[in-house]
């Protein structure tokens, strides 16, 4: 099909096309009508909307309540019910949300007021938060959270050093775990994670959601300002033309695209340092929000040792591979995040998309 698509199109037709995949660098902040924020507000909660989340749905709003008084909620349009039916993984997204606000204010000498709102996983208003002058301000994350970035190819295989582990493990022993490859352990997850991946890509909920978060011409990307680019799901050079230009939804439920990427997957798995595993001590919003804390920590650390983290939850998507997944790892936490991780030669630059404040930002009683 690739051979075909350029054969078709010409060496004319290459300059009117879509050539190459849009990143975050290329877009404006796109801010205008946020007039009610102070300028501090605006990069605050900017930042914090750097924060990782499944297919790059970035599934929170902020409601704005008063002056550095706002209340952070779960935006029902941004859920993913074909492979988190329960919401389990949008709070573990608005967890990272909240870790990246609580740093960027301590850069802008705030400290954060937190009120827990929810009580399920599905409801709106989840934390209400006051920023309160602090006097002095701790900008240490604020380049690690504008250049963090999931990172699935070129994986080195090297195990992680014990130096390394224990400055990402730190003070949570009991919460993040080391399976380095070659154990059986991390034997076990490669293998259940290739047939959870099976399983999901033949499921057709699960690949027409799929389907529907993937931005696959820049237009739509500078549309939406979410979901998943040629960029960041690391598809370059020719192969990432053709997707551009020559794919849609209905293609992602073609047999062919569905293998191409279980391929990937094995490509993925046999090569890394191992699995990092974070767990919650129970299923609760406030266990999953601080979880979700808890990683978005870790993925502010990763990039100084040129370590690379990629979160592959499909084990904990599907019901019959994660019901075997404690027992066979020996952790009788809760399970949240399944991490691959690994060495990088190179380190690239972050690339995935972020709507505008004013997009997510809602007035006093909307939600």
């Amino acid at each position: 099909m690739l051979g075909g698509a350029v054969a078709a199109t010409g060496g004319i037709a290459y300059w009117f096309s879509d050539k190459t995949s849009v990143v975050r660098a290329n877009l404006e902040p796109g801010d205008q009508g946020m007039e009610t924020l102070q300028p501090d507000e605006r990069e605050i909660l900017f930042l914090a909307s750097l924060a990782p989340s499944g297919h790059n749905t970035q599934p929170w709003f902020v409601e704005l309540v008063a002056p550095y008084h706002w209340i952070v909620g779960s935006d029902h349009r941004k859920w993913l019910p074909g492979v988190d039916p329960l919401q389990r993984e949008t709070m573990l997204s608005i967890g990272a949300f909240l870790q990246n606000l609580e740093y960027a204010a301590r850069s802008f000498g705030y400290t954060c007021q937190w009120s827990l709102l929810a009580t399920t996983n599905q409801d709106d208003r989840v934390m209400d938060v006051r920023l309160v002058k602090a006097g002095s301000r701790d900008s240490g994350n604020l380049e690690s959270m504008k250049q963090r970035r999931t990172v699935r190819r070129g994986f080195l295989s090297d195990p992680l050093r014990k130096e390394d582990v224990a400055h990402l493990v730190d003070t949570e022993p009991e919460r993040v775990h080391y399976l380095p490859a070659g154990g059986r352990e991390a034997r076990f997850i490669n293998e259940q994670t290739m047939e959870a991946n099976r399983l999901q890509t033949y499921r057709d909920p699960a690949q027409q959601e799929l389907a529907d978060w993937i931005r696959f011409s820049s237009a739509d990307a500078r549309k939406y300002r979410d979901g998943l680019t040629t960029g960041s799901m690391e598809i370059q050079g020719m192969a990432g033309w053709v997707l551009r230009n020559f794919y849609g939804k209905d293609s992602v439920l073609e047999k062919d695209f569905r293998e191409r990427g279980l391929d990937q997957v094995r490509r993925e798995v046999s090569s890394s340092a191992g699995w990092l595993i974070i767990t919650s001590q129970d299923a609760s919003v406030a266990s999953l929000l601080d979880c979700g804390r808890r990683m978005q920590r870790l993925f502010l650390k990763v990039r100084g040792r040129n370590i690379a983290i990629h979160p592959m939850t499909q084990i904990l998507e599907e019901p019959s591979t994660k019901r075997a997944l404690p027992a066979a790892i020996g952790l009788g936490e809760h399970i949240q995040f399944i991490l691959r991780t690994g060495y990088l030669a190179h380190y690239p630059l972050p690339v995935s998309l972020r709507r505008p404040v004013s997009w997510f930002v809602r007035p006093p009683g909307a939600s």
